[in-house]
């Protein structure tokens, strides 16, 4: 039996602040931006504060995070799950895929899970469809009644989310979050056509990412984003991890990890490798993506742990 289905077999899902602050709270969880927006500083007169928008003590000036509309029927080229698609056989794939990770974010698994609504999801090798899944499982998730979604480009090094959602380029990111403490997340998220879907680019290449990924500033942020609304679910789409190093940073700050595994190519040994480079994550997942056993299927996932 290959390691693969060894994983496969083992899967077990794992009143009283004012007027002010109910309507910033009613306004904020309409919008996946709310996971990472910085908690207003109330002074004393009640006031009703625009969504996206945060104010501190000094006054300074209402930053928005910035909204743009994905191309979605560029999606729908790629066999991406779109909101407006009908009925689809990879819908319903990532819709089992989802189910553990939901599981396990929400406390429902079989133990509970640190950071269990941190998700990374990574390969061993380049070309495995690594973020052609995480697109896919994070607007799954996105569809949710009651659920809304951080797609956090952790690919620093080769980012791909926004062009393949047809999004610009040239935006500010995560790792200018990092390197610049008057820079708040907020400023850099991007809202989409998605309503529960928010965009946090890769940002600025810098010659250190890897040691900005496993930073103290990193450790609170991830922190930050954890506790401050933890029935959001954050997906980060890593780096290959026998590629670059910054994969294997990320990963010791990770609830789950979802490996993307290309059938019929990715070398065994590679797979190994890979595994042995996350053992501090307790949740590992693998995505057998690209199969061509199902009959008009291109990609067929399944999921264990």
């Amino acid at each position: 039996m290959s390691i693969i289905e060894n994983a496969i077999n083992k899967l077990q899902p794992a009143d009283g602040q004012g007027e002010k602050l109910r309507a910033e709270n009613s306004a904020l969880q309409k919008d996946g931006a709310s996971l990472i927006e910085r908690a207003v500083e109330s002074a004393a007169q009640p006031q009703v504060t625009p969504p996206h928008a945060h104010i501190d003590a000094a006054e300074e000036p209402t930053i928005q995070s910035r909204h743009e509309n994905i191309n979605l029927a560029k999606l729908k080229k790629m066999g991406i799950i779109t909101p407006d698609a009908e009925r689809s056989k990879i819908a319903e794939e990532f819709r089992l895929i989802k189910r553990p990770l939901l599981a396990n974010a929400l406390g429902q698994g079989a133990a509970p899970i640190k950071n269990g609504n941190l998700i990374m999801v990574t390969s061993s090798l380049p070309g495995e469809g690594k973020s052609f899944c995480s697109i896919n499982l994070a607007i799954s998730i996105a569809l949710e009644m009651d659920r809304t979604v951080l797609l956090v480009d952790a690919d620093v090094a080769r980012p791909r989310i926004l062009e393949y959602l047809g999004l610009k380029k040239d935006s500010l990111g995560l790792l200018d979050v990092l390197r610049d403490n008057k820079l708040e997340l907020a400023d850099v998220l991007i809202r989409t056509n998605i309503e529960k879907l928010t965009i946090l680019p890769a940002g600025q290449t810098y010659r250190h990412a890897t040691e900005l990924l496993a930073s103290e500033a990193m450790d609170a942020l991830l922190e930050d984003m954890v506790n401050r609304y933890p029935d959001r679910i954050i997906i980060f789409d890593s780096p290959p991890l026998l590629s670059t190093s910054e994969a294997s940073a990320l990963a010791t700050q990770m609830g789950q990890i979802v490996m993307v595994v290309e059938a019929e190519k990715t070398p065994q040994d590679a797979v190994k490798e890979a595994l042995s480079r996350i053992e501090s994550c307790d949740v590992i997942g693998m995505l057998l993506n690209k199969t061509t056993s199902i009959p008009g299927s291109d990609y067929y996932g399944y999921y264990g742990s």
